[in-house]
């Protein structure tokens, strides 16, 4: 099974250190790149090509989650990446899957929850 480059992107500091330490802790997770936002992950996107998953909250300052899907999707170069949505907020859940979302996941994450949702992205995607 191959290693993936994994975005992962919330404003919460916590969480997002919560989540790269679990990332950190799977062997098939090869790196981890961090935004605080849709609009740095959108930048972080164009400096790494190889990003192979995106875990996205949904609520988020200066672009959030929404924005993001709608930019990433009308973009061919990164549309055919899948994402899985973590929040808090579960009204986000209908909306997320009508952007497109490969995933969904409820905060706080589970570690063992998290990486089976990998191991399904690697096993559809990318093996």
């Amino acid at each position: 099974m191959r290693k993936i480059n994994i975005l992962s992107v919330d404003d919460d500091f916590i969480n997002l250190k919560l989540v790269s330490s679990i990332l950190k802790r799977n062997n098939h997770v090869n790196s981890v790149i961090e935004a605080s936002n849709g609009l740095e992950a959108l930048e972080k996107l164009k400096e790494n090509k190889d990003i192979n998953l995106i875990l996205l909250d949904m609520v988020m300052p200066i672009m959030d989650g929404s924005k993001f899907l709608d930019n990433l999707f009308a973009n061919e170069e990164w549309n055919e990446i899948p994402v899985i949505v973590l929040t808090t907020d579960e009204t986000k859940k209908q909306e997320a899957f009508e952007k497109g979302v490969y995933d969904f996941i409820l905060k706080p994450v589970r570690e063992h929850i998290l990486n089976e949702k990998i191991y399904k992205v690697i096993e559809t995607f990318y093996s």
